[in-house]
């Protein structure tokens, strides 16, 4: 009965962990937000507890496969055909990936990935840490994409459409 108590602590510290980056989802406008996360976190926690008590890896493989449905089912096209949600979509592995490591009992490796996807999420809202944000140096370097002569990349028109002549 003590192992199932410990279990369910488990799950309970993988729901607060994707809770969190389901909130910061939410708040930033992503696709899925705190309710989705924090199920599939859950979730995953479940079923990544009951796989290492019955020694069922292939449980875990299972998660991974749903998971990937659920982020196929976030992703979209925008504007000129550019595709939208890849952030949320990412959001749903590492979660579900976070659920199944606090399930499995290591609640500290689950906290610290919670913490580095955070950041990952985060990164170029925070001041300092703005400067490591990689869309602040489009256009000031040239692309593997372009011929030589050619800086920076245009973002104001669909790919392959020219450039104006003026």
């Amino acid at each position: 009965m003590t192992h199932e108590w410990n279990m369910i602590g488990n799950i309970a510290v993988a729901f607060g962990l994707s809770f969190a980056v389901g909130f910061e989802r939410e708040v930033r406008g992503g696709a899925a937000g705190d309710r989705t996360f924090a199920l599939i976190g859950t979730a995953a926690a479940a079923i990544g507890a009951i796989a290492v008590a019955r020694n069922a890896g292939n449980a875990i493989a299972g998660v991974v496969t749903g998971v990937g449905f659920i982020g196929g089912a976030l992703l979209f096209r925008g504007e000129a055909g550019v595709l939208r949600g890849v952030t949320s979509a990412a959001a749903v592995l590492a979660t579900a990936t976070i659920g199944v490591v606090a399930g499995a009992g290591y609640l500290l490796v689950a906290t610290a990935a919670t913490g580095l996807v955070l950041l990952a999420l985060e990164i170029r809202y925070l001041p300092v840490l703005s400067y490591l944000d990689s869309r602040r140096y489009v256009g000031s370097v040239r692309s593997d994409d372009e011929p030589p002569g050619v800086r920076g990349v245009r973002r104001d028109r669909p790919p392959g459409t020219p450039e104006p002549r003026g």
